[in-house]
């Protein structure tokens, strides 16, 4: 993410709602629940319409430094009041909303794993973020983010009937300070912050 800090602390409040069903994924016939599973734990995921999109969880008032800061603490205020929670439906069995998850993760070679089920992301009624060095003279934004991923999946066991279901999960949480002298990032959730906190006629305000 060009000019951006990244916290992986970073307190963005957010949320949905778990919804997990099952469909089944066993072949038809005989056999308990335990066969059932263990048949199911070497199933094949397939993954499609998968979506990124970033959300905006919390933006700075207007910022302007008359002076070159050595230090500055920046408070964010949250956005909206939507709270996020990772959620899978049509949960095959054998399996459960965590390793559905771990699947997604394992599809999209992400760095690190993806938010799990037991995660929560609130909006917060004050956050901080602070910057140390480099900062000069002028106007600034500030912002924080949330990397949503959305996907569809179909996962076979054996010659059972397919399971299909959707997961929306998110990669990651970042905050960012940039000046308004400067073009916007390419990321959407910068573009909007910058529309609203940037001067009309910067750099920042027209290009997003």
């Amino acid at each position: 993410m060009r000019g951006t800090a990244r916290h992986t602390c970073l307190a963005a409040l957010v949320a949905g709602l778990l919804a997990t069903g099952t469909a089944g994924c066993a072949p038809d016939g005989g056999g308990g629940r335990e066969d059932r599973a263990g048949t199911c734990a070497e199933g094949t995921y397939t993954w499609s319409g998968v979506r990124r999109e970033q959300r905006l969880t919390a933006l700075s008032d207007p910022i302007r430094f008359t002076e070159e800061p050595d230090t500055y603490s920046l408070r964010l205020e949250a956005v909206g009041d939507t709270v996020y929670r990772p959620s899978v439906t049509g949960t095959p069995r054998g399996t459960d909303a965590a390793g559905v998850i771990k699947e997604l993760g394992r599809h999209l070679k992400t760095e690190g794993p993806l938010a799990g089920p037991s995660r929560t992301e609130r909006p917060a009624e004050d956050h901080f973020v602070e910057y140390r060095n480099g900062l000069g003279r002028g106007a600034y934004y500030a912002w924080a983010q949330l990397d949503l991923v959305d996907a569809d999946f179909t996962r076979t066991c054996g010659d059972g009937e397919p399971a299909r279901g959707h997961v929306r999960t998110w990669e990651g949480s970042g905050a960012a300070l940039l000046p308004c002298s400067a073009e916007p990032p390419d990321e959407a959730a910068g573009r909007i912050a910058a529309q609203r906190r940037c001067p009309a006629g910067s750099e920042a305000a027209e290009g997003a």
